[in-house]
């Protein structure tokens, strides 16, 4: 083998190895640092920070008197006066002036039956009575002419003027005649009645309101045959049905065991499931003396203090039994947040507010305690949602999640 010439060997110093120099390692840095402190920014901003799990609550309204409540029971609202108005004779009706919702006096007629027979009973009446009166007028004649003849005849029989039987006889018609004005009075006293009786027997055939009330229901309609009794298979036995608006109260029924919280006169706020925004101002009336057996329970009357004419019988209602009266300025409800809601910084109360898919921390102002409810006077209202227990990882703009329960 030949040997290697190493003279041969020489470097090629035209071509050379890139190595950045310090300018361009620090433009590198700079990048990556600034990269670095976008993410940072973007992270802390909420922009691509993970969701926060939080409780939600909504903002209220509640009352006062949630707080002064020890019992609470459901009823229904019932009139005290109510009555289903008949005829106290069978008749078939023909005019009916009333319908349900129609104000009617005591006394006013609202239905009349056919009172043809009645009419003409009435007429007969009193055709009988005129009868008995001009009866009464002929023999009270006949008794004036009687009585003048015996006066007279009396003092001729004492002279000895006329004979014994001429007096006998002007005595006896003088006493017949008397005793046919005692029958023609006792007639007339008879057909009198008679009339009276026929006037009653005309008005059964009207029906009239037995008090002021408000028509609940109209159980017949004109051509019906009315009876007292509702006997046959198509009579009708009541015409219509009212109630009286003003004895309108609640029938709550309160278990046997809680029967010591309760007493007459107590005060107690009713509300009605048809009237959800409305509160009424009640107290217990009276305290039925009797239990049911089969619910262990005792019926409680409530009345309304103030009449309300929305309020309609056989409403469903829930009342509060509370251990003293409102005040005037508790009757109206509060806005208010659970307490674990609120946030304390240096005495500074606030809130997050929920907003999309943030929690946006707002100021408020806060007012009375409501056991664990708060009133809030400034920054939030009703319906406003609200993180309740927020956590530490919670910031003003965090992107958040309900968290599963």
């Amino acid at each position: 083998m030949e040997k290697e010439d190493l003279s041969k060997l020489k470097i090629d110093k035209s071509v050379r190895t890139f190595r950045p120099s310090r300018s361009k390692k620090l433009i590198y840095w700079t990048v990556v640092l600034l990269l670095i402190m976008i993410a940072g920014f973007l992270y802390l901003g909420g922009f691509i920070s993970p969701s926060v799990p939080v409780e939600i609550a909504t903002i209220s309204q509640v009352y006062p008197s949630q707080t002064l409540s020890h019992l609470n029971a459901s009823g229904y609202v019932v009139a005290q006066r109510k009555a289903a108005v008949a005829s106290k004779v069978t008749g078939r009706l023909v005019s009916l002036m009333v319908e349900e919702g129609s104000r009617v006096k005591e006394g006013q007629v609202i239905a009349r039956l056919e009172n043809e027979d009645a009419i003409a009973a009435r007429e007969q009446a009193e055709a009988n009575l005129k009868v008995a009166r001009a009866n009464l007028e002929g023999v009270r004649a006949e008794l004036e002419e009687a009585s003048l003849t015996f006066n007279r005849d009396k003092q001729l029989i004492a002279k000895g003027v006329i004979s014994r039987a001429q007096y006998d006889t002007s005595e006896a018609r003088y006493l017949r005649t008397q005793a046919s004005v005692t029958a023609a009075e006792a007639a007339i006293n008879a057909s009198s009645a008679a009339l009276r009786a026929t006037n009653v027997a005309l008005g059964y055939t009207l029906i009239r309101a037995p008090f002021d009330a408000v028509v609940l229901t109209k159980n017949a309609d004109i051509g019906d045959i009315v009876t007292p009794l509702g006997a046959a298979a198509n009579a009708k036995a009541a015409v219509v049905t009212i109630a009286d608006m003003k004895s309108l109260q609640v029938e709550a029924d309160v278990s046997e065991t809680n029967l010591a919280l309760v007493k007459v006169n107590q005060p107690c706020e009713i509300q009605l499931d048809a009237l959800p925004d409305s509160r009424f101002r009640g107290e217990v009336h009276a305290i039925v003396p009797t239990a049911d057996r089969a619910k262990a329970t005792i019926m409680v009357k409530i009345r309304f203090i103030h009449k309300d004419p929305r309020v309609l019988p056989e409403m469903r209602a829930k009342v509060s039994f509370l251990s003293r009266a409102l005040k005037h300025e508790e009757e109206k409800p509060r806005t208010a947040v659970s307490k674990t809601a609120v946030i304390n910084h240096d005495g500074k109360k606030s809130l997050f507010l929920i907003e999309g898919d943030r929690a946006v921390e707002t100021s408020i102002t806060l007012g009375e305690t409501f056991g664990e409810m708060v009133e809030i006077l400034e920054g939030a209202k009703a319906g406003d949602k609200v993180v309740v227990n927020p956590s530490r990882r919670l910031r003003n703009g965090s992107r958040i999640k309900v968290a599963e329960k």
